[in-house]
């Protein structure tokens, strides 16, 4: 998840486990604390590749950061004895712990039992989600005017918590819904990803791959009975398996679950990683090989800028969230007229 939102989820466990005892302190405490698993972006493990997929690597494994937690609630104790320790671990354990559950829920993949384990994504939030970080922030000003008003911390962790709860059970809703389409299309033998679009779980996306073809399927709680609209995206098998033998390639291939599209632009090979943005504004592209003389040599991977949105893209998205239009095309990140498909 992004950083206000860790940083409002540590403050309010803070608050929650030992606001009697440290007063407003306890807020800045607790987000610090949420952070300081993210501080590995700092890092430069030397290709955009590597910087990729080594991110929510080791800071965010529970091998790492459960003992992590154990020597913070030993130096916190000796500063703030006040405290108890026990109070310091439960409060040091459950920060620590909960920022890479949390970032599970989301799309770009967590180590979480690294180095043993490839990445775990759920995929069931979006990483901003105002729904789940609003209760966090709410109970943080509440604290902040009244403190230590620990039944309220605990309240907002209920309400949030709750949400997650929600966005699993959509997912499988969304996920029931499209299969059957997909199965009438003649989809076989598929990979499929159901993931909520930005900023809310009331609009879903689900993406499907086959060796040849993606199908891409936008739907929400606030549709008709309409037929889905699939849209596909020739995939390119042929410059796959070629790149296949490339190390940062299987670096990705690995980190991504396989959720990815290579092209050539001129002579650059690319790489992106589809199920993060949209077509057409994929965040994270990476040019990993060159095309010289119709062959493929390998080059240390860099990151193409990020495609710019267009400006009307946050009204097309609410007018789809709502249900005011009934298509949304991924293609072309427009809506249709009527009768009109994509």
């Amino acid at each position: 998840m992004d950083s206000i939102t860790q940083a409002a989820l540590g403050a309010t466990i803070a608050g929650a486990v030992a606001g009697k005892q440290l007063g407003r302190s306890a807020l800045l405490t607790g987000a610090v604390l949420g952070t300081l698993p993210d501080l590995d972006v700092v890092i430069d493990y030397g290709t955009a590749v590597a910087n990729f997929t080594q991110h929510r690597g080791f800071s965010h494994s529970l091998f790492v950061l459960v003992p992590l937690a154990v020597i913070l609630a030993g130096l916190l104790w000796h500063w703030r004895p006040q405290v108890s320790l026990a109070r310091w671990l439960a409060l040091t354990g459950l920060i620590l712990v909960t920022h890479p559950i949390l970032d599970t829920f989301t799309t770009y993949g967590t180590q979480l039992f690294w180095p043993i384990a490839p990445p775990l994504a759920i995929s069931s939030i979006f990483i901003i989600d105002p729904l789940y970080t609003l209760p966090l922030l709410a109970g943080c000003v509440f604290f902040l005017a009244r403190p230590p008003a620990m039944k309220v911390m605990a309240g907002a962790l209920i309400v949030s918590t709750a949400y997650l709860g929600w966005s699993l059970a959509a997912q499988q809703i969304m996920t029931a819904r499209v299969k059957p389409a997909l199965a009438e299309a003649g989809l076989e033998d598929y990979r499929l990803l159901v993931q909520p679009m930005p900023f809310n779980t009331i609009l879903w996306r689900a993406t499907a791959l086959t060796d040849d073809t993606r199908v891409e399927i936008v739907t929400g709680f606030l549709d008709g009975d309409g037929p889905l609209t699939l849209e596909r995206f020739p995939r390119n098998p042929e410059l796959r398996q070629q790149l296949l033998a490339l190390p940062e390639v299987q670096r990705l291939e690995w980190f991504t679950g396989g959720f990815m599209q290579y092209n050539q632009n001129g002579n650059d090979i690319t790489a992106t990683d589809i199920r993060l943005g949209i077509p057409g504004a994929h965040p994270f592209t990476f040019v990993v090989a060159e095309n010289t003389d119709d062959q493929l040599l390998p080059r240390g991977s860099t990151r193409l800028p990020r495609p710019a949105l267009q400006p009307n893209a946050t009204d097309l998205l609410w007018a789809r969230i709502i249900g005011r239009a009934p298509v949304l095309c991924l293609s072309t990140l427009s809506l249709p007229g009527p009768g009109e498909g994509c």
